[in-house]
């Protein structure tokens, strides 16, 4: 459908808008309404050049007559695939398109871009999703066709469905699972479109017990987090990983490494010799980590392949060694990792024993009860060990060393073809390509020696990797798949004596709350003996403790004891919106509604405190669903002191209130906590809105989603609202579970007072 400008009613006063417009060339209504919106996103991530593609990728889906489901969903689904894989992933996502537009599968096409960004963070590299379409190509080429002799050409039955399920399947498979997968559907339900229909919707018993079966190891989609806080954590490297699939490459199975983009690991490990999955990909990365560190670049022109094979070998030895310096712990996992193959396994009149060779030696190097007997090994061992006592050595003097035991122990066998690789792959280790500098690409920018090029950004160095969260869209009543992406911080300090000075300010409340709180407070404390800690001392133990002392045995260390009151068990979660309205001001006090919210949750808190609950304070903020804000101002197992009161004094308001995936995200910690009552409080001055959504309903709706959501897990959500306007929408979300404060002013007052009524 293509209409001019003068036809569609739209004149954009800014003639870089108007000039995008022309070129998209379209006249549906609703990409009208939403055209501005997606290309502030869209000219926030591309190029120009990606930019002129995006809109002639999407100019062709509107003229596919597919309806607009096709070129809405690319215009707001494709700046995050951009963003995930780069924009050289459009060449290959328009030819699958291309391919079901030619095909009877041109219903397929719709789906297939929903859930496009979903999927592309799964895959967190361009080879992962041509893996993906090159799956989803064959399903469509061997289930389009016709079926019992009919000659009539139908389309695919299972592709549709395929890709609607294509998140939860790679939140669920590694990419070889996901092929097996569908391998397995397409075998037994090619000729049956309506059971092919239920295998692919995940509806049918089969689809959910193959599913179950190719779902093994540990996936590197589900423990990503973890990773990046170890790397953070441990190492206090900030890198981007990407993970590559070893389904496909049946002779040469890929390796870890890392290059400019990030640090490439497989996409799932399963247990080996009782390592669990996720404490390899932690080996992987500690060593990857060490080379980063340590190891400096050689020039790769001067070493035959055989000698650079005995450098990298070494040089991994002095890098383990170093890492088990820093963390004792990792010898253990490096050692039952590596091979330890025999001294008899290879046969040096036969086939080359280069690797077996030096993988024995990288076993000797490693363990000191390695057990062999070959002079040579033990020899320079010896010599590495020495060498190693000195300090941390240098890739220089390694790779000298190397050299010698190259000469020392070269064979003429060392050169056959047929090589020997039985227990020789040492599957933690990448490939050492960071190592070598070529002499004819010595002129091109390398970031390993580069000081420049190892530094982060602040921002991304102090943030946490993304949490994405489902969205309720009350239109098509089901969920967006990995809609908003939430950050997380720990929120800044301010001053901790301006807290202070609210509470004085508010002394005379605090006395009256402070009666109040002691008739709530549980009297029925339970002592808890026999504890090396506590509050304290157990005479009775300590007393038989002194006599066994005196007496010459050995005494027992436990003579303390806590207590603990078994009337109350409660956790709490209070969730701020801390959204830009909050810096109004309130008419007649001369405060704003932050620096009241901040009286009251100051208050608050340190009741709370007072009756000992365990509870947590949160902030959420949002600059549409790709950046929701949430800043941990207090933890659960943090004392109210002057840590929490700086952050909270602190606090700023902006950005807009999408208040269900805030919600999410502060259930998942809650949900966490051992208590009988959960409560999630919820301080609000206005309705969820955030300005990429022009359906006012949308975030109502979702939001209210997210409270039936908290109610499945046990979680009881309140809602405090001071919008005097907020009776229109605060009870289609949150029911009878919520009251509205009209005089904010009363808030100091009225907050503790609530949450003592809540939970008495």
């Amino acid at each position: 459908m293509d209409m001019t400008e003068a036809e569609t009613g739209i004149e954009y006063q800014h003639p870089l808008m108007a000039a995008y417009w022309k070129q998209l060339n379209s006249g549906f209504p609703r990409v009208k309404e939403v055209f501005e919106d997606t290309m502030a996103e869209a000219l926030a991530v591309l190029s120009r050049e990606g930019l002129s593609a995006y809109l002639d990728a999407a100019s062709f889906l509107g003229r596919m007559g597919r309806g607009d489901e096709p070129i809405l969903a690319f215009l707001e689904e494709w700046p995050s695939v951009s963003k995930a894989l780069g924009e050289e992933a459009l060449a290959p996502v328009m030819k699958a398109i291309h391919a079901m537009h030619k095909s009877p599968n041109g219903k397929a096409i719709a789906p297939f871009i929903q859930t496009l960004a979903p999927v592309a963070r799964r895959q967190h590299s361009l080879e992962q999703l041509e893996r993906y379409l090159d799956i989803a190509m064959d399903l469509m080429a061997r289930t389009t066709g016709s079926i019992h002799g009919h000659h009539t050409t139908f389309p695919s039955p299972g592709l549709p469905e395929f890709y609607q399920q294509a998140p939860f399947l790679f939140g669920q498979l590694p990419m070889q699972g996901v092929r097996n997968w569908v391998e397995y559907g397409i075998r037994n339900y090619r000729t049956h479109p309506e059971r092919q229909t239920e295998y692919f919707s995940l509806k049918s018993a089969d689809a959910r017990a193959v599913l179950q079966r190719e779902r093994h190891g540990v996936l590197f989609a589900d423990v990503e987090r973890k990773l990046d806080l170890y790397l953070r954590g441990l190492w206090q490297e900030a890198e981007q990983l990407v993970p590559y699939s070893t389904a496909f490459d049946a002779l040469r199975k890929p390796i870890p490494y890392y290059d400019k983009l990030g640090m490439r690991v497989p996409d799932v490990f399963d247990s080996v010799n009782g390592v669990p999955g996720i404490d390899r990909y932690r080996a992987v990365l500690a060593h990857m980590v060490g080379h980063r560190r340590w190891t400096t670049q050689v020039i790769a022109d001067n070493y035959s392949p055989l000698q650079r094979l005995g450098v990298e070998f070494f040089e991994d030895c002095r890098i383990e060694t170093l890492l088990c310096r820093e963390y004792p712990g990792l010898r253990a996992i490096f050692l039952v990792l590596h091979p330890h193959p025999g001294e008899d396994d290879c046969d040096p009149e036969t086939e080359s024993c280069l690797r077996h060779r030096l993988t024995m030696l990288s076993r000797a190097l490693l363990d000191e009860n390695h057990g062999y007997a070959n002079p040579h090994i033990l020899e320079f061992a010896r010599r590495f060990h020495e060498t190693m006592a000195q300090g941390e050595s240098n890739t220089r003097e390694i790779a000298d060393l190397a050299l010698a035991f190259s000469a020392r122990t070269r064979l003429q066998s060392d050169q056959f073809a047929r090589v020997y690789f039985d227990n020789t792959v040492i599957d933690y280790r990448d490939d050492n390509r960071h190592m070598w500098q070529y002499i004819e690409d010595s002129d091109d920018e390398d970031y390993f020696d580069d000081p420049d090029k190892k530094l982060k950004k602040e921002a991304e160095a102090q943030s946490l990797p993304p949490r994405h969260y489902p969205e309720w869209d009350y239109n098509s009543q089901t969920y967006r798949p990995d809609w908003v992406s939430l950050y997380e911080h720990l929120h800044p300090k301010g001053n901790a004596a301006d807290i202070d000075r609210l509470l004085e300010k508010h002394g005379a409340l605090a006395k009256r709350l402070k009666r109040m709180l002691d008739l709530l407070k549980p009297q029925d404390k339970v002592r808890i003996r026999y504890q090396e800690e506590g509050s304290e001392l157990d005479l009775d133990v300590a007393i038989r403790s002194l006599i066994d002392f005196m007496g010459g045995a050995m005494p027992d260390p436990r003579i303390n004891m806590s207590h603990r009151t078994s009337g109350r068990s409660i956790a709490v979660s209070l969730l701020l919106d801390l959204s830009e309205s909050l810096n109004e001001n309130v008419a007649g006090s001369g405060q704003t509604v932050l620096e009241l919210s901040q009286e009251a949750v100051s208050l608050l808190a340190w009741a709370i405190e007072h009756l000992g609950d365990p509870f947590a304070i949160g902030g959420f903020q949002s600059n549409t669903r790709h950046d929701v804000r949430y800043l941990h101002i207090k933890g659960y197992r943090e004392h109210w002191g002057d840590e929490v009161k700086a952050r909270l004094a602190a606090m700023q308001a902006g950005w807009s209130t999408r208040m269900g995936a805030a919600m999410r995200h502060a259930a998942h910690y809650l949900e966490g906590q051992k208590a009988d009552k959960k409560l999630l409080l919820v301080l609000t001055d206005g309705q969820p809105a955030d300005v990429d959504v022009a359906d006012e309903k949308l975030l109502i709706e979702d939001a209210r989603r997210a409270v039936r959501e908290l109610d499945q897990q046990g979680i009881f959500t309140f809602c405090i609202n001071l919008d005097p306007r907020a009776d229109e929408y605060v009870s289609d979300i949150f029911g009878r579970q919520y009251t509205v404060i009209d005089n904010i002013q009363r808030l100091p007052e009225k907050l503790p007072a609530l949450f003592m009524a809540l939970t008495k």
